[in-house]
């Protein structure tokens, strides 16, 4: 979309590639702010539309004519962002004392055929004094002057919205005497002709455009200038006052321009607006739209100000950071400029009159047409064996975008580049200001054009394009061509074969007296020095890989009567892994998975095959699913158990015992495991052994009298025993003296632990032979009731005594010396057990055992 208008304020709706959403703004997107004697409003490109609403009641829309007459501008990038300048004495402020300012615009978008367009209103009240003698304001399409006077007011009032302002001075005859010409206008003539004056509290004030016809030029310093001259009379009666106002701005012509830098001279002293030479700079400031900088800013710009005897000089590399490069097509050929509007404000004074003046230009400046011809280049990582051409096309700025490439026999959009493998991309500078294209095509693309030379030994690949680009936001097309082609040597292909043998697989690649051009994949690992020292054997034109059935880089097919394993290999082309040969070897292995011992144990191996991947070994169990495997990894189950145990079967076959169990998932991990994956996964292997039921065997052996009967020796000693009772099933802590007796409920479990405190013997062991309570401390006091007897549970005890067993840890040295039992707690009524749900208490005291150490008996209580 092209804004035909040269100024239709906020025409920024920018094309783009495809179709975009249009955005929602928002009240954010505007931004107000208070520089000095301009507002400034910077604006999304999101608007269309700009009024002035004056007095809180007149809406006037801002023509290309009635801005430049009210002392407004626009600035407009390539991206669409705008800025909103305003002279703090335009036509529609309210104005309070000539101390306060206070504007309120009103923007528009654009609707559409049924709905009104959205309307945002923003406004900003801004406060200056105090005023110098005179201000002069130069903007990019006014130049404004400001003097003090001490007549009465004067007031601005605007026409109707398609008219520009109009000053009435009650009392007074006004008339403008414009020099050289000395052309004499009223008022109502100064308006038609597109000029503004204005009096305000204090102040009058005149604006006029750059080129009207009462402006002239002037050589300044060897500076051209452009001047309006007035003098304005206010008359009465018998009463003529005179007010002098002059306005002198830079033109385009005070720019030098070379390749990297843009030089800007502004004459120190300004002829027209001095009456004399006697004058002193008091103030020299730089910024950028409108914003001053301090000195920190403008050093990390690279921007410099030297003040000379005669000029102020400004100095701004060419695509330094505040301006934007835009680009531009002439004659198909790229060419780019770039924009700054820098800002000197001066302050100075006349000696002799005694009158300061503040003196501010804005200065957008752009650079001559800069020819930037596209490149098209290969990065520098790539190499022609990737069998890729890789082009990277730039550089451009931001408001280029490709449309699509041509092709010799078709023409592709981005999308369907893309859509064909072509990878094609936007890369962006680091700092964000300039783009590049890249793009991918494989060699064996039908649009990269092949040609063998077989004399030579060589092909050859050409690739022609024409790239299909557009400058935004003008829509305006343009082309660049490119041919590029990569010459490879013509190489045959390795070829790979392979066998097994009981054990292993051997692979063997022969790369026929070429030099090894390939990078090999064994399973999904590559074949690297490690490995290669440890499988592979090198031949003059070949090597072999020998590598086992059951290695982590082969994979289990199936399991029946032998193991069928399989095993990949593939031989890459390193720059871009595309595969050159690939081949698969799968053997089936006589190997035993299951194992059976004359004492009627089994052993069985389950391995992870390939129809499973989803299969956690480790998770495997046999028919009984408590019988879990002894050792388990990600590829391997080994099971060990007994024939009469873990749901194993038994059946006669003639003079055969047959035991089979089956190693499968538990039905529930079967369920989640299929419903993680995206086909039903099953895993079942039977195991079975065979013994011959009646066998008969012959054996000899030859029996001799011994000489003597084996007899043991008689010895004493000393041995300590203690008792204690613990606080729980873990035996880690225990009850003390101070704890008796210990209040219990009837029923609950009691854990005690006897200990062989004095003996280091790891040969000697304790034996817990007899166990009994009574009432009181005589141990052969009624009544009484047996725990333990000859080593066991008392068989008559409802609540029989539970033994555990004691490992070594930190505590126990040695395990035999310690023997652990668990017995209910219970009460005696008359000679009988009585358990009940009552709360009862054990004493120190009440418990008797007998206890054996090797064949010897002892007591103790």
């Amino acid at each position: 979309i092209i804004c035909q208008m040269p100024y239709r304020l906020f025409c920024l709706l920018m094309a783009a590639v495809g179709i975009q959403a249009q955005q929602t703004p928002s009240i954010n997107d505007l931004n107000a702010e208070c520089l000095g004697n301009v507002i400034r409003l910077s604006v999304a490109p999101l608007f269309e539309e700009v009024d002035a609403v004056f007095n809180d009641t007149q809406i006037i829309n801002l023509t290309p004519g009635l801005a430049t007459q009210c002392g407004f501008s626009f600035k407009f990038d390539p991206m669409g962002n705008a800025m909103f300048f305003a002279s703090l004495q335009n036509c529609f402020s309210q104005n309070m004392d000539d101390k306060m300012f206070s504007l309120v615009m009103q923007f528009r978008l654009p609707g559409n055929h049924t709905t009104e367009d959205p309307v945002y209103r923003v406004g900003k009240t801004c406060s200056y004094t105090p005023w110098t003698s005179r201000e002069i304001l130069c903007d990019r399409n006014y130049m404004e002057v400001s003097v003090r006077k001490t007549l009465p007011d004067i007031q601005t009032i605007p026409k109707q919205p398609t008219g520009g302002p109009k000053a009435v001075a009650s009392g007074y005859k006004m008339t403008v005497v414009f020099s050289p010409s000395k052309n004499v206008m009223n008022v109502d003539e100064v308006q038609r002709k597109g000029y503004a004056i204005a009096n305000t509290p204090t102040r009058l004030v005149l604006r006029s455009p750059h080129n009207a016809e009462e402006t002239y030029l002037q050589n300044v310093a060897g500076v051209p200038m452009r001047v309006l001259s007035t003098s304005t009379f206010f008359e009465q009666k018998w009463l003529v006052t005179r007010v002098d106002a002059t306005a002198v701005c830079p033109t385009p012509e005070a720019v030098a321009f070379t390749p990297e830098v843009i030089t800007w001279y502004m004459p120190k002293h300004i002829d027209p607006l001095f009456s004399s030479d006697a004058f002193t700079m008091l103030e020299v400031y730089m910024g950028i739209d409108a914003k001053r900088l301090d000195t920190e800013e403008m050093a990390a710009r690279n921007y410099s100000v030297l003040v000379t005897e005669a000029h102020i000089i400004v100095e701004i590399p060419v695509g330094a950071v505040g301006g934007n490069f835009k680009s531009h097509i002439q004659d198909d050929q790229y060419f780019v400029t770039y924009t700054i509007e820098p800002m000197l404000e001066l302050l100075w004074i006349e000696e002799v009159a005694h009158e300061n003046t503040s003196y501010k230009v804005l200065f957008p400046i752009t650079t001559p047409p800069m020819a930037r011809p596209p490149q098209v280049h290969t990065p520098l990582d790539t190499v022609p064996e990737q069998a890729v051409f890789v082009l990277e096309l730039g550089t451009f700025n931001l408001d280029v975008e490709l449309l699509n490439i041509t092709f010799p026999t078709m023409v592709l959009t981005v999308a369907e580049c893309n859509a064909r493998g072509f990878n094609v991309q936007e890369q962006r500078s680091p700092d964000n200001t300039l783009k590049t294209f890249r793009m991918e095509v494989p060699f064996s693309d039908p649009v990269v054009f092949k040609e063998r030379r077989a004399e030579q030994g060589v092909t050859t690949f050409t690739l022609q394009l024409i790239y299909g680009l557009v400058i935004f936001p003008e829509y305006a097309p343009f082309s660049h061509s490119a041919v590029v082609d990569a010459v490879l040597l013509d190489i045959v292909p390795p070829s790979v074969t392979g066998n097994c043998d009981q054990e292993n697989f051997h692979i063997t690649v022969d790369y026929r007296n070429q030099e090894p051009f390939f990078v090999v994949l064994v399973g999904k690992r590559l074949l690297n020095h490690e490995f290669a020292q440890q499988y592979l054997t090198e031949g003059d034109t070949d090597f072999t890989i020998t590598l086992p059935f059951s290695s982590p880089d082969a994979v289990f097919e199936s399991v029946h009567s032998s193991v069928r394993s399989r095993l990949d290999v593939a031989l890459l082309n390193p720059y871009n892994n595309m595969t050159i040969k690939y081949f698969s070897l799968a053997c089936s292995f006589l190997k035993t998975l299951t194992e059976c011992f004359s004492n009627g144990t089994m052993t069985a191996l389950a391995v992870k095959v390939e129809s499973a991947p989803g299969l956690n070994p480790g998770q495997l169990t046999l028919s009984d699913p408590a019988c879990g495997p002894t050792y388990s990894d990600d590829r391997f189950a080994y099971f060990h158990f007994t024939v009469n145990s873990c749901g194993t079967t038994r059946k006669f076959i003639n003079n055969v015992m047959l035991y089979e169990n089956e190693i499968s998932l538990p039905d529930e991990l079967e369920v989640k495991l299929n419903a993680t994956t995206s086909s039903e996964e099953e895993y079942q292997l039977k195991v079975s052994c065979y013994y011959v039921a009646n066998i008969t065997r012959t054996l000899a052996f030859l029996t001799r009298p011994r000489d003597n009967e084996p007899f043991a020796e008689t010895g004493t000693g000393r041995l300590m025993v203690r008792m204690r009772l613990a606080q729980d099933a873990s035996y880690n802590t225990f009850h003390q003296e101070e704890d008796y007796p210990v209040v219990t409920y009837l029923r609950q479990p009691l854990h005690f632990e006897v200990e062989l405190t004095t003996s280091s013997d790891p040969k000697v062991a304790l034996v817990l032979d007899h166990c009994w309570a009574t009432l009181n401390e005589d141990r052969d006091s009624r009544p009484r009731w047996n725990l333990i007897i000859n080593g066991c549970e008392n068989p008559e005890d409802p609540y029989r005594v539970v033994f555990h067993p004691v490992e070594a840890d930190a505590r126990v040295r040695f395990p035999p010396h310690v023997k652990r039992f668990e017995a209910y707690m219970f009460s005696f009524a008359g000679d009988a057990v009585e358990p009940s749900g009552q709360v009862t208490k054990f004493t120190q005291q009440s418990l008797f055992f007998n206890f054996v150490c090797g064949n010897h008996p002892f007591k103790k209580n």
